[in-house]
């Protein structure tokens, strides 16, 4: 005869943890995953482009810190190109941040979230 009501296992569904222990656990999570944050956005990202002609770094908040362009690289008749190769340079800085970030995240495996 089965049992009226409850959940089954009678641990009300949580495999037998207690609810404060599992507010402790997702306290402690939050605390991690802001940590986590704080150290990526203190974190520069650095990308290059056209061999090293064009060096740009980004925070891990995405703001750009700097972009060096070798002299060389500055043609007054191709200007395109060097849009091109700063473009370039720049979405992979960022490209990077967005993969630490991924990375950073992917050790917290909440359902539903990512």
């Amino acid at each position: 005869m089965a049992k009226r009501g409850g959940f089954p296992g009678g641990m009300g569904g949580f495999g037998g943890m207690n609810i404060n222990q599992l507010m402790k656990e997702a306290k402690k999570m939050q605390a991690d995953m802001e940590k986590s944050q704080e150290e990526l956005v203190s974190r520069e990202f650095e990308a290059t482009a056209g061999g090293g002609a064009i060096t740009v770094k980004v925070s891990g908040d995405k703001q750009i810190k700097e972009i060096k362009l070798q002299k060389d690289i500055v043609d007054p008749d191709d200007v395109e190109m060097l849009q091109d190769l700063i473009l370039t340079c720049v979405n992979e800085a960022l490209r990077k941040v967005d993969s630490a970030q991924a990375a950073q995240m992917g050790k917290y495996n909440i359902p539903g979230l990512m």
